[in-house]
């Protein structure tokens, strides 16, 4: 630890985390104050306590909003999904934890494989922004992609409009799935979004730090332990080392 470190990731002495809190495998409850709890705040509080500062959390109702705050100083830290366009204003860890993402299709769909999905007349509703919406984004070349706002959003996309695809996490879907007889989880998977930590760009030290000490977390098995301590065992798993 230097002062390097410190200095850049926590100046006012506080670690400000921002914790996405529309992912419902990482915050599992809310405090009575409305503070997230879960996988993510709980690999912001092992940051906080090496560094030896306090830390605030900052709930954030989407990661696409905690991106967008890249860079204003409103956060030191954002624990969200490592993607491409996220990584221009943000420098990423390696993941610490790995949520497949598929594809869910209604009753008597002819879809049957992921790789039907991407044809011309396919229509997917998917979270707008989300990290597998922007992996979509960056890889689906004919079909349409419909972005709404979050995940009971593109679910209601799909059943009030008919349309021919579902994207998102496959636990989430799991129980979307429930709400449709007849609807089918296509097997596989299109991505594993990446949970990550990420800090403002020109960081080094605190970029390079970050980057070890997620590797630590992965090693000692902290991450497989907080993944068992939350009841997401199965639905989360711990990333490879890097």
């Amino acid at each position: 630890m230097t002062s390097d470190v410190v200095a850049q990731l926590a100046p006012s002495g506080t670690l400000r985390a921002a914790i996405n809190m529309s992912n419902f495998l990482l915050v599992t409850s809310k405090t009575v104050d409305g503070l997230p709890v879960g996988v993510s705040a709980s690999v912001a509080k092992a940051i906080a306590d090496k560094l030896g500062v306090k830390l605030q959390l900052l709930p954030y109702k989407t990661p696409g909003e905690i991106s967008d705050d890249a860079g204003t100083g409103k956060w030191d830290i954002g624990n969200i999904g490592a993607e491409p366009q996220r990584a221009m204003k943000m420098d990423f860890t390696a993941a610490y934890a790995e949520i497949q993402s598929t594809y869910m299709v209604p009753p008597g769909s002819p879809i049957k494989t992921i790789a039907d999905v991407d044809k011309a007349g396919n229509r997917i509703s998917v979270s707008g922004r989300s990290a597998y919406g922007l992996w979509l984004e960056n890889n689906i070349k004919h079909a349409t992609l419909m972005p709404t706002e979050g995940l009971d959003g593109s679910f209601n996309q799909f059943v009030e409009q008919k349309l021919e695809v579902l994207a998102g996490l496959r636990p989430r879907l799991v129980e979307d799935v429930e709400k449709m007889p007849g609807a089918r989880i296509l097997d596989g998977q299109f991505s594993a979004v990446q949970q990550a930590v990420g800090c403002n760009k020109g960081n080094a030290a605190a970029a390079k730090f970050l980057t070890e000490y997620i590797e630590e977390l992965k090693r000692t098995g902290f991450i497989g332990e907080l993944i068992e301590k939350f009841g997401v065992t199965g639905r989360l798993s711990v990333a490879p080392l890097t």
